[in-house]
């Protein structure tokens, strides 16, 4: 049974070394019982290993299944806290936003802008575009204007391919915007591209787009091998891939922030509004034209992003993967917020690529994502992206404003305190007594530990 051991005793070193350089065949056809002891086999303590991934799976055995569907190899669930920001106002309504993070300060962070902005007209935030993008990547060693000229027959009949996959999608108001002939011989030769945009309302579109893209490839070489006026050492067209792209520079939210600078007077004790609101700029320009800044600076605002995207069954990789493009779009990977400053008037603005959905995929399957988008109001996709686009800049205004008055570490060590004192598995006494002491005590590891150490003398 693929070297699964049934002894239960516990392999040595030497062993367990000779285990790991075993290439495993035919693991994913196992049972999950058949899977779990084998990989608990590469452990010292195999029933340990084998209780703890089991003491994480679902008690409804429904559930389970469920989601060991999701993937592939599944053996155990892994937990990622689910919180809850209140009092974020977007456009005049107010949401409770789900975010799954494990990063103590994020959600803390979030909820305290979200307050903070609530109290000055809340976030405003804008569709710019919704368009979605596909690409078909051929080689064609015929002479380019050729390819060029037939470009309105070949569009007309890659359409009429797809009515099949397309309908519903029309009918919900979506389908196929536009497709575009792409010369790219300058960069590799004899290599072309569709470059197709769409429009997949609610549905992120994934699998639309891709199952669309793959019918073009094969209607392409049909057309192509169809066109008598090219001889066969002409018409060589060779599909090399068909796929859409994370990239979606007119999938666009705009969100921001914006208040008299008289408003942000008692941001710090040591600045007055309009100082604070310079400071605040240069912080963010900073991030505009510094690379180490700018990657620390976006990373804080998908935070937020990221956390919604989770909890709302979406593709986190795919939105971050899009927003870090954006940010190099000039050649210079920058900041993807900025501020603007006028006579009287502190506005802080988020301008981000994001392509998101709320139907289809897990949205619909996994039940807290499915109760988040329930909590959120069962919002549209271009409001989750107005909600997500926010949280991102709830948690860009926190982190700057913190660095630019108290410092970071500040509030983010009294955050982290509970993991600190988990990591000495300190007890419910103890912690109380920590979280006592800390108030107005700077939270490190070095002296937490040290607290720690008196308590328990």
């Amino acid at each position: 049974m693929l070297g699964i051991s049934g002894s239960g005793k516990q392999p040595n070193g030497s062993n367990m070394r000779r285990k790991r350089d075993i290439i495993i065949s035919g693991f994913s056809k196992l049972l999950k019982e058949e899977k779990l002891k084998l990989v608990a086999e590469y452990f010292e303590n195999p029933g340990e290993v084998v209780s703890l991934l089991k003491s994480f799976w679902h008690s409804d055995a429904s559930q389970q299944k469920l989601f060991d569907e999701f993937s592939e190899n599944t053996i155990s669930n892994f937990y990622i806290p689910y919180g809850v920001v209140p009092n974020v106002k977007i456009n005049g309504r107010t949401y409770m936003v789900p975010m799954v993070i494990e990063e103590s300060s994020v959600v803390a962070a979030a909820s305290s802008s979200a307050k903070f902005w609530s109290e000055r007209g809340g976030f405003h935030s804008e569709i710019i575009s919704t368009k979605k993008v596909g690409q078909v990547h051929f080689s064609w060693t015929g002479a380019s204007l050729s390819l060029f000229q037939l470009m309105p027959q070949i569009r007309e009949h890659l359409v009429n391919s797809v009515t099949h996959l397309t309908k519903n999608m029309e009918k919900r108001g979506g389908g196929i915007l536009d497709i575009e002939l792409i010369d790219m011989t300058d960069q590799i030769p004899t290599y072309y591209q569709l470059l197709v945009t769409f429009e997949t309302k609610d549905s992120m579109g994934a699998n639309f787009i891709n199952s669309v893209l793959e019918e073009f490839g094969q209607s392409l070489k049909v057309f192509m091998a169809e066109q008598i006026q090219f001889t066969d050492s002409d018409r060589q067209l060779e599909i090399i891939m068909a796929i859409l792209s994370n990239y979606t520079p007119e999938c666009i939210v705009k969100t921001w922030v914006e208040c008299p600078f008289s408003e942000l007077d008692t941001v710090d004790e040591q600045l007055d509004g309009i100082a604070f609101a310079r400071k605040f700029q240069t912080a963010v320009r900073i991030a505009q034209v510094d690379v180490y800044r700018a990657t620390t600076h976006n990373k804080g605002i998908y935070n937020g992003i990221d956390a919604v995207a989770i909890a709302t069954g979406n593709d986190f990789r795919a939105i971050e993967a899009a927003g870090h493009a954006y940010a190099a779009r000039s050649g210079r990977y920058q900041s993807l917020s900025y501020v603007e400053c006028t006579d009287d008037l502190f506005r802080f603005v988020l301008e981000v690529p994001m392509a998101v959905g709320t139907v289809g995929g897990l949205t619909s399957l996994h039940p807290l994502a499915k109760q988040s988008l329930e909590m959120l109001g069962n919002p549209t996709a271009p409001e989750l992206m107005m909600i997500a686009s926010t949280m991102g800049l709830a948690n860009n205004f926190s982190a700057v404003k913190s660095l630019t008055t108290k410092g970071i570490q500040a509030g983010h060590m009294k955050m982290h305190l509970f993991n600190i004192l988990n990591h000495f598995k300190a007890n419910e006494q103890e912690k109380k007594a920590a979280i006592e002491y800390f108030k107005d005590q700077t939270v490190s590891f070095a002296n937490v530990e040290t607290y720690i150490a008196s308590l328990r003398k």
